[in-house]
């Protein structure tokens, strides 16, 4: 495939910047348009500008990535930074990925990767699935889902949890074929009675992972590792 993305590159730290760019120039499917170390001129010239993909830092004078992201009506964003608690914030605005500080070639590849499969496949892949649930037929957006796990009332339906609503019941149906409707990369069973989505990954230990949802106290959720079901989300997370 000969696809290449056309790429912005944005750091308020020229040295982050220059590193940045040296990274890029060695990945073949990116084109590099132009580095800016100041998010308001990158969004002055965005109107002049053509390009698929924002690489770009987070805390920023002036206008954060995070805004910025959200500025640039439906181009691919990948957030490099040296802090760990924007990353909910980051999937919930369906960035692509979202890299720490300090960014290594072989882990730019693998977001470089992840933009491609997207741009290449933009209209075709589809980003909802249509289940019964306690309140009718209902659309469930990918992007939305943070969890489902088993009902505590009847284990053949599922609790869905979405991202800032409440939870709807799914009526009578198996994980195995709720997983065979999701997208494989994106979601992962981790115990007998749950699959994540990835996305809403916070933290995660061998044993337990912790979710960007929180409880009505305030509490994130952490669910069960189980051994069974460990070297799957390993892999999704590219251990």
């Amino acid at each position: 495939m000969n696809t290449k993305l056309k790429c912005l590159l944005l750091d308020d730290e020229l040295p982050g910047l220059t590193y940045l760019k040296m990274l890029c120039e060695q990945i073949p499917e990116l084109e590099i348009v132009k580095a800016f170390n100041n998010p308001e001129k990158l969004l002055a010239e965005i109107p002049k500008l053509d390009f698929d993909l924002c690489i770009s830092d987070i805390e920023m004078p002036g206008i954060d990535g995070l805004t910025l992201a959200g500025l640039l009506q439906n181009k691919l964003v990948i957030f490099t930074t040296a802090y760990k608690n924007y990353a909910a914030e980051a999937f919930d605005i369906d960035a692509v990925d979202y890299i720490l500080k300090p960014v290594t070639k072989e882990r730019l590849q693998k977001a470089v990767a992840k933009a491609l499969e997207r741009f290449d496949k933009p209209s075709n892949v589809k980003k909802f699935i249509h289940l019964n649930t306690d309140k009718g037929k209902a659309l469930l957006y990918f992007h939305q889902i943070v969890y489902i796990k088993t009902a505590a009332t009847d284990s053949r339906d599922k609790e869905v949890f979405l991202v800032g609503g409440s939870p709807l019941i799914l009526k009578n149906i198996n994980f195995d074929s709720l997983l065979s409707q999701l997208p494989q990369a994106d979601f992962c069973r981790v115990n007998k009675k749950e699959i994540i989505s990835m996305r809403a990954v916070k933290f995660f230990n061998h044993n337990e992972i912790t979710l960007s949802h929180q409880e009505e106290n305030g509490k994130f959720i952490t669910l069960v590792l189980s051994e069974t079901y460990r070297s799957d989300f390993l892999i999704k997370v590219k251990i």
